[in-house]
Protein backbone atom coordinates (compact mmCIF):
# COMPACT_ATOMS: atom_id res chain seq x y z
CA UNK A 1 0.00 0.00 0.00
CA UNK A 2 1.28 2.98 -0.85
CA UNK A 3 1.83 5.63 2.12
CA UNK A 4 0.50 9.05 2.06
CA UNK A 5 2.40 12.38 2.91
CA UNK A 6 0.46 15.07 4.01
CA UNK A 7 0.82 18.19 2.00
CA UNK A 8 -1.22 21.60 1.97
CA UNK A 9 -3.05 21.49 -1.78
CA UNK A 10 -1.83 25.04 -2.57
CA UNK A 11 -1.01 24.20 -6.17
CA UNK A 12 -0.77 26.83 -8.98
CA UNK A 13 -3.38 27.22 -12.00
CA UNK A 14 -2.71 24.74 -15.23
CA UNK A 15 -1.28 26.93 -18.27
CA UNK A 16 -2.89 27.22 -21.38
CA UNK A 17 -2.26 25.36 -24.69
CA UNK A 18 -3.72 28.88 -26.28
CA UNK A 19 -0.92 31.13 -24.74
CA UNK A 20 2.00 32.66 -26.93
CA UNK A 21 4.61 30.97 -28.50
CA UNK A 22 7.44 30.47 -26.15
CA UNK A 23 5.92 31.15 -22.73
CA UNK A 24 6.65 27.62 -22.11
CA UNK A 25 10.11 27.97 -22.84
CA UNK A 26 9.58 30.36 -20.26
CA UNK A 27 8.28 28.60 -17.71
CA UNK A 28 11.23 26.09 -18.16
CA UNK A 29 13.75 28.68 -17.49
CA UNK A 30 12.13 29.44 -14.35
CA UNK A 31 12.52 25.85 -13.17
CA UNK A 32 8.72 24.88 -13.96
CA UNK A 33 8.46 21.66 -16.09
CA UNK A 34 5.32 21.25 -17.10
CA UNK A 35 1.62 21.80 -15.58
CA UNK A 36 -0.52 18.56 -14.56
CA UNK A 37 -3.68 18.04 -13.95
CA UNK A 38 -4.69 15.02 -11.40
CA UNK A 39 -7.96 13.63 -11.35
CA UNK A 40 -8.91 10.81 -8.34
CA UNK A 41 -11.65 10.63 -6.21
CA UNK A 42 -9.74 9.48 -3.12
CA UNK A 43 -8.19 12.41 -1.51
CA UNK A 44 -4.52 10.43 0.19
CA UNK A 45 -3.58 9.48 -3.81
CA UNK A 46 -4.54 13.59 -4.84
CA UNK A 47 -1.91 14.21 -1.43
CA UNK A 48 0.39 11.86 -2.15
CA UNK A 49 0.62 12.76 -6.76
CA UNK A 50 0.73 16.55 -5.98
CA UNK A 51 3.26 16.48 -3.06
CA UNK A 52 5.44 13.91 -5.29
CA UNK A 53 5.07 15.88 -8.74
CA UNK A 54 5.36 19.44 -7.05
CA UNK A 55 8.68 18.71 -5.04
CA UNK A 56 9.94 17.44 -9.06
CA UNK A 57 8.77 20.78 -10.16
CA UNK A 58 5.40 20.52 -11.59
CA UNK A 59 2.99 22.79 -11.03
CA UNK A 60 0.16 20.59 -10.14
CA UNK A 61 -3.96 21.15 -9.94
CA UNK A 62 -5.85 18.50 -8.86
CA UNK A 63 -10.16 17.63 -9.33
CA UNK A 64 -11.88 14.73 -7.12
CA UNK A 65 -14.13 13.85 -9.63
CA UNK A 66 -14.20 13.82 -13.61
CA UNK A 67 -17.13 16.78 -13.70
CA UNK A 68 -14.92 19.33 -11.53
CA UNK A 69 -11.77 18.18 -13.84
CA UNK A 70 -13.84 19.06 -17.40
CA UNK A 71 -14.41 22.48 -16.24
CA UNK A 72 -11.46 23.19 -14.60
CA UNK A 73 -10.01 22.31 -18.05
CA UNK A 74 -12.28 24.19 -19.41
CA UNK A 75 -10.77 27.64 -17.76
CA UNK A 76 -6.86 26.07 -17.83
CA UNK A 77 -5.18 23.63 -20.36
CA UNK A 78 -3.10 21.10 -19.11
CA UNK A 79 0.27 19.36 -19.80
CA UNK A 80 -0.55 16.25 -19.08
CA UNK A 81 -3.64 14.53 -16.86
CA UNK A 82 -3.05 11.83 -14.37
CA UNK A 83 -6.58 10.39 -14.33
CA UNK A 84 -8.47 7.65 -12.52
CA UNK A 85 -11.07 5.41 -13.37
CA UNK A 86 -13.37 4.15 -10.96
CA UNK A 87 -14.78 7.56 -10.20
CA UNK A 88 -18.76 8.32 -9.42
CA UNK A 89 -20.96 10.55 -11.74
CA UNK A 90 -18.73 10.01 -14.15
CA UNK A 91 -15.85 7.64 -14.80
CA UNK A 92 -12.17 8.38 -15.88
CA UNK A 93 -13.24 6.46 -19.53
CA UNK A 94 -16.08 8.77 -19.89
CA UNK A 95 -13.95 11.66 -19.52
CA UNK A 96 -11.31 11.17 -21.88
CA UNK A 97 -14.06 10.41 -24.64
CA UNK A 98 -14.71 14.27 -23.68
CA UNK A 99 -11.83 15.22 -23.86
CA UNK A 100 -10.47 13.78 -27.07
CA UNK A 101 -13.99 14.40 -29.04
CA UNK A 102 -12.98 18.26 -27.96
CA UNK A 103 -10.81 20.02 -31.03
CA UNK A 104 -8.98 22.26 -27.75
CA UNK A 105 -8.33 19.31 -25.62
CA UNK A 106 -8.18 16.47 -27.97
CA UNK A 107 -3.92 16.52 -27.71
CA UNK A 108 -3.86 16.37 -24.30
CA UNK A 109 -1.98 13.25 -23.09
CA UNK A 110 -3.80 11.22 -20.31
CA UNK A 111 -2.09 9.00 -18.25
CA UNK A 112 -5.03 6.42 -16.65
CA UNK A 113 -3.78 5.23 -12.67
CA UNK A 114 -6.14 2.62 -11.47
CA UNK A 115 -6.53 -0.44 -9.98
CA UNK A 116 -7.80 -1.77 -12.24
CA UNK A 117 -5.65 -4.32 -14.36
CA UNK A 118 -7.67 -6.77 -16.37
CA UNK A 119 -6.32 -6.55 -20.15
CA UNK A 120 -9.72 -5.51 -21.14
CA UNK A 121 -9.62 -2.41 -19.08
CA UNK A 122 -6.61 -1.76 -20.39
CA UNK A 123 -7.28 -1.96 -24.07
CA UNK A 124 -10.56 -0.10 -22.91
CA UNK A 125 -8.47 3.07 -21.84
CA UNK A 126 -6.27 3.19 -24.93
CA UNK A 127 -9.05 2.38 -27.14
CA UNK A 128 -10.71 5.74 -25.76
CA UNK A 129 -7.27 7.90 -26.46
CA UNK A 130 -4.97 7.04 -23.14
CA UNK A 131 -1.42 7.26 -23.97
CA UNK A 132 -0.01 4.92 -20.81
CA UNK A 133 -2.02 3.06 -17.92
CA UNK A 134 0.08 3.29 -14.66
CA UNK A 135 -1.68 0.33 -12.47
CA UNK A 136 -2.68 0.55 -8.44
CA UNK A 137 -1.07 0.91 -5.87
CA UNK A 138 1.78 2.73 -7.86
CA UNK A 139 5.74 3.41 -7.54
CA UNK A 140 6.58 6.68 -7.15
CA UNK A 141 9.40 5.85 -10.11
CA UNK A 142 7.04 4.52 -12.40
CA UNK A 143 4.80 7.64 -11.89
CA UNK A 144 7.81 10.08 -12.13
CA UNK A 145 9.22 7.77 -14.98
CA UNK A 146 6.11 8.03 -17.31
CA UNK A 147 5.14 11.61 -16.45
CA UNK A 148 8.65 12.56 -17.49
CA UNK A 149 8.54 10.79 -20.29
CA UNK A 150 4.97 11.54 -21.60
CA UNK A 151 5.36 15.59 -20.69
CA UNK A 152 8.56 16.14 -23.07
CA UNK A 153 6.85 13.83 -25.89
CA UNK A 154 4.11 16.12 -25.48
CA UNK A 155 6.12 19.52 -25.19
CA UNK A 156 8.11 18.67 -28.17
CA UNK A 157 4.73 17.99 -30.10
CA UNK A 158 3.97 21.19 -28.76
CA UNK A 159 6.88 23.29 -30.07
CA UNK A 160 7.04 21.13 -33.54
CA UNK A 161 3.63 22.09 -34.25
CA UNK A 162 4.51 25.97 -33.90
CA UNK A 163 7.19 25.46 -36.26
CA UNK A 164 5.07 23.73 -38.53
CA UNK A 165 2.82 26.93 -37.72
CA UNK A 166 5.63 29.41 -38.26
CA UNK A 167 6.13 27.59 -41.78
CA UNK A 168 2.93 27.64 -42.84
CA UNK A 169 2.53 31.34 -42.13
CA UNK A 170 5.76 31.75 -43.87
CA UNK A 171 4.21 29.86 -46.59
CA UNK A 172 0.81 31.93 -46.73
CA UNK A 173 3.11 35.11 -46.29
CA UNK A 174 4.67 34.13 -49.00
CA UNK A 175 2.03 32.93 -51.65
CA UNK A 176 0.57 36.49 -50.25
CA UNK A 177 3.71 38.52 -51.73
CA UNK A 178 4.10 36.23 -54.91
CA UNK A 179 0.08 36.55 -55.66
CA UNK A 180 0.58 40.72 -54.78
CA UNK A 181 4.04 40.67 -56.99
CA UNK A 182 1.45 38.92 -59.96
CA UNK A 183 -1.33 41.30 -59.64
CA UNK A 184 0.87 44.09 -59.78
CA UNK A 185 2.74 42.57 -62.68
CA UNK A 186 -0.31 42.41 -64.50
CA UNK A 187 -1.26 45.66 -63.92
CA UNK A 188 1.85 47.23 -65.12
CA UNK A 189 1.27 44.99 -67.89
CA UNK A 190 -1.94 46.42 -68.26
CA UNK A 191 -0.70 50.07 -68.11
CA UNK A 192 2.09 49.41 -70.44
CA UNK A 193 -0.74 48.78 -73.06
CA UNK A 194 -2.72 51.23 -72.74
CA UNK A 195 -3.11 54.97 -73.56
CA UNK A 196 -2.40 57.04 -70.64
CA UNK A 197 -5.32 59.54 -71.20
CA UNK A 198 -8.22 57.82 -73.10
CA UNK A 199 -7.37 54.49 -70.90
CA UNK A 200 -7.96 52.27 -74.43
CA UNK A 201 -5.01 50.22 -76.14
CA UNK A 202 -1.87 52.67 -77.07
CA UNK A 203 -0.33 52.25 -80.38
CA UNK A 204 2.18 49.66 -78.82
CA UNK A 205 -0.52 47.31 -78.03
CA UNK A 206 -2.07 48.05 -81.66
CA UNK A 207 1.18 47.25 -83.29
CA UNK A 208 1.29 43.84 -81.07
CA UNK A 209 -2.66 42.75 -81.90
CA UNK A 210 -2.43 44.01 -85.54
CA UNK A 211 0.79 41.31 -86.12
CA UNK A 212 -0.54 38.84 -84.23
CA UNK A 213 -4.22 39.10 -85.87
CA UNK A 214 -2.77 38.75 -88.87
CA UNK A 215 -0.49 35.68 -88.48
CA UNK A 216 -3.04 33.82 -86.87
CA UNK A 217 -5.82 35.00 -89.74
CA UNK A 218 -3.15 34.32 -92.47
CA UNK A 219 -3.00 30.48 -91.31
CA UNK A 220 -6.82 30.20 -90.52
CA UNK A 221 -7.52 32.10 -94.51
CA UNK A 222 -9.83 34.44 -93.13
CA UNK A 223 -10.86 38.25 -93.19
CA UNK A 224 -9.01 40.71 -91.12
CA UNK A 225 -10.79 44.57 -91.13
CA UNK A 226 -9.11 47.88 -89.99
CA UNK A 227 -10.95 51.02 -89.02
CA UNK A 228 -9.12 54.82 -88.39
CA UNK A 229 -11.12 57.07 -87.21
CA UNK A 230 -10.02 61.38 -87.00
CA UNK A 231 -12.11 64.04 -84.98
CA UNK A 232 -12.97 66.05 -87.88
CA UNK A 233 -11.20 69.82 -86.96
CA UNK A 234 -9.69 68.76 -84.01
CA UNK A 235 -6.99 71.26 -83.95
CA UNK A 236 -9.62 74.31 -84.17
CA UNK A 237 -11.58 72.20 -81.12
CA UNK A 238 -8.50 72.53 -78.84
CA UNK A 239 -7.87 76.23 -79.77
CA UNK A 240 -12.08 76.88 -79.24
CA UNK A 241 -12.60 74.95 -76.24
CA UNK A 242 -9.31 74.57 -74.32
CA UNK A 243 -6.85 71.44 -74.35
CA UNK A 244 -8.46 70.01 -71.18
CA UNK A 245 -11.71 70.13 -73.12
CA UNK A 246 -9.78 68.68 -75.95
CA UNK A 247 -8.89 66.08 -73.71
CA UNK A 248 -12.70 65.11 -72.51
CA UNK A 249 -13.72 64.94 -75.88
CA UNK A 250 -11.00 62.28 -76.56
CA UNK A 251 -11.92 60.16 -73.69
CA UNK A 252 -15.74 60.15 -74.33
CA UNK A 253 -15.05 59.25 -78.61
CA UNK A 254 -12.79 56.43 -77.21
CA UNK A 255 -15.46 55.49 -74.53
CA UNK A 256 -18.15 55.44 -77.34
CA UNK A 257 -15.75 53.78 -79.97
CA UNK A 258 -15.16 50.70 -77.41
CA UNK A 259 -19.03 50.89 -76.65
CA UNK A 260 -19.92 50.30 -79.67
CA UNK A 261 -17.67 47.19 -80.29
CA UNK A 262 -19.55 43.86 -79.60
CA UNK A 263 -16.83 41.27 -79.34
CA UNK A 264 -13.79 40.96 -77.22
CA UNK A 265 -11.98 40.07 -79.71
CA UNK A 266 -12.59 43.10 -80.97
CA UNK A 267 -9.49 46.02 -80.24
CA UNK A 268 -9.75 49.52 -80.22
CA UNK A 269 -6.39 52.07 -79.66
CA UNK A 270 -5.49 55.59 -79.90
CA UNK A 271 -3.06 55.70 -83.07
CA UNK A 272 -1.85 58.89 -82.38
CA UNK A 273 -3.21 62.53 -81.83
CA UNK A 274 -7.37 62.47 -82.59
CA UNK A 275 -6.76 59.14 -84.19
CA UNK A 276 -8.04 55.94 -83.13
CA UNK A 277 -7.86 52.48 -84.77
CA UNK A 278 -9.97 49.37 -84.24
CA UNK A 279 -8.88 46.09 -85.69
CA UNK A 280 -12.04 43.60 -86.41
CA UNK A 281 -10.71 39.82 -86.27
CA UNK A 282 -12.95 37.27 -88.64
CA UNK A 283 -15.25 40.39 -90.18
CA UNK A 284 -15.32 41.36 -94.01
CA UNK A 285 -15.57 44.37 -95.10
CA UNK A 286 -19.36 44.48 -94.78
CA UNK A 287 -19.27 44.27 -91.26
CA UNK A 288 -16.66 46.62 -90.83
CA UNK A 289 -18.89 49.17 -92.61
CA UNK A 290 -21.69 48.18 -90.06
CA UNK A 291 -19.20 48.76 -86.79
CA UNK A 292 -18.18 52.06 -88.31
CA UNK A 293 -21.35 53.15 -88.83
CA UNK A 294 -21.94 52.10 -84.95
CA UNK A 295 -19.18 54.09 -84.52
CA UNK A 296 -20.34 57.15 -85.87
CA UNK A 297 -23.94 57.13 -84.51
CA UNK A 298 -22.44 56.89 -81.01
CA UNK A 299 -20.12 59.76 -81.10
CA UNK A 300 -22.90 62.13 -82.69
CA UNK A 301 -24.97 60.59 -79.94
CA UNK A 302 -22.72 62.77 -77.48
CA UNK A 303 -23.92 65.87 -78.79
CA UNK A 304 -20.53 67.40 -78.03
CA UNK A 305 -20.83 71.13 -79.48
CA UNK A 306 -18.00 72.51 -81.93
CA UNK A 307 -18.52 75.79 -83.00
CA UNK A 308 -15.00 75.36 -85.18
CA UNK A 309 -16.14 72.65 -87.47
CA UNK A 310 -17.22 73.21 -90.95
CA UNK A 311 -19.20 70.01 -91.65
CA UNK A 312 -21.12 70.20 -88.15
CA UNK A 313 -21.92 72.11 -85.07
CA UNK A 314 -21.19 68.92 -83.44
CA UNK A 315 -18.03 66.90 -83.16
CA UNK A 316 -17.70 64.30 -85.69
CA UNK A 317 -15.68 61.68 -87.37
CA UNK A 318 -13.95 60.76 -90.54
CA UNK A 319 -13.63 57.10 -91.29
CA UNK A 320 -11.34 54.89 -92.96
CA UNK A 321 -11.85 50.97 -93.34
CA UNK A 322 -9.43 48.26 -95.05
CA UNK A 323 -10.41 44.67 -95.50
CA UNK A 324 -8.70 41.71 -96.54
CA UNK A 325 -7.86 38.20 -96.29
CA UNK A 326 -4.05 38.23 -95.02
CA UNK A 327 -1.04 36.64 -96.61
CA UNK A 328 1.58 35.64 -94.72
CA UNK A 329 4.47 36.68 -96.59
CA UNK A 330 3.21 40.36 -96.55
CA UNK A 331 3.05 43.13 -93.94
CA UNK A 332 -0.25 44.21 -91.78
CA UNK A 333 1.28 47.59 -92.57
CA UNK A 334 -0.46 46.84 -96.23
CA UNK A 335 -3.35 46.95 -94.40
CA UNK A 336 -2.91 50.11 -92.30
CA UNK A 337 -2.12 51.83 -95.68
CA UNK A 338 -5.60 50.61 -97.21
CA UNK A 339 -7.18 52.38 -94.61
CA UNK A 340 -5.20 55.37 -94.18
CA UNK A 341 -5.70 55.72 -97.89
CA UNK A 342 -9.79 55.36 -96.82
CA UNK A 343 -9.45 57.83 -94.23
CA UNK A 344 -7.53 60.80 -96.50
CA UNK A 345 -10.13 60.01 -99.41
CA UNK A 346 -13.24 60.61 -97.06
CA UNK A 347 -11.67 64.06 -95.54
CA UNK A 348 -10.86 64.95 -98.87
CA UNK A 349 -14.66 64.37 -99.57
CA UNK A 350 -15.81 66.98 -96.70
CA UNK A 351 -15.03 64.68 -93.85
CA UNK A 352 -17.95 63.28 -91.45
CA UNK A 353 -18.19 60.08 -93.76
CA UNK A 354 -16.87 56.89 -94.02
CA UNK A 355 -14.82 55.52 -97.01
CA UNK A 356 -13.60 52.08 -97.88
CA UNK A 357 -9.85 50.83 -99.85
CA UNK A 358 -8.70 47.86 -100.98
CA UNK A 359 -5.29 46.51 -100.14
CA UNK A 360 -2.66 46.35 -102.44
CA UNK A 361 0.09 44.05 -101.94
CA UNK A 362 3.24 45.29 -103.01
CA UNK A 363 6.83 43.68 -103.68
CA UNK A 364 8.28 45.97 -101.70
CA UNK A 365 5.87 45.13 -98.35
CA UNK A 366 7.15 41.64 -98.27
CA UNK A 367 8.22 40.37 -95.11
CA UNK A 368 10.45 37.78 -93.50
CA UNK A 369 10.03 36.26 -90.51
CA UNK A 370 12.86 35.73 -88.25
CA UNK A 371 13.40 33.04 -85.30
CA UNK A 372 11.27 34.60 -82.91
CA UNK A 373 8.04 35.28 -85.61
CA UNK A 374 8.52 39.02 -85.66
CA UNK A 375 7.31 40.62 -88.57
CA UNK A 376 9.60 42.61 -90.19
CA UNK A 377 9.45 44.99 -93.52
CA UNK A 378 12.22 43.87 -95.88
CA UNK A 379 13.77 46.96 -97.39
CA UNK A 380 14.82 44.92 -100.70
Amino acid sequence: MSLVFPVQLCCVPIASTLEETGQMNNRQARGERGNILVVDDIPDNLDLLCSLLSRKGFSVAVADSGVTALQMIEENVPDLILLDICMPQMDGYEVCQALKNNPFTKDIPVIFISALDEVLDKVKAFRVGGVDYITKPFHMAEVLARVNSHIAIHQLQRQLEEQNELLRQEIRDRLAAETALQVANQELQRLAHMDGLTQVANRRNFDSTLAQEWRRLAREQQYLSLILCDVDFFKRYNDTYGHQVGDDCLRNIASSISTALKRPSDLVARYGGEEFAVILPNTPLQGATHVAREIQAAVRTLGMTHSGSSVSKFVTLSIGISSVIPLAKFSPMSLVAAADRALYRAKLEGRDRICAEEVHYRVKDEIVLDDSDDLELSNE
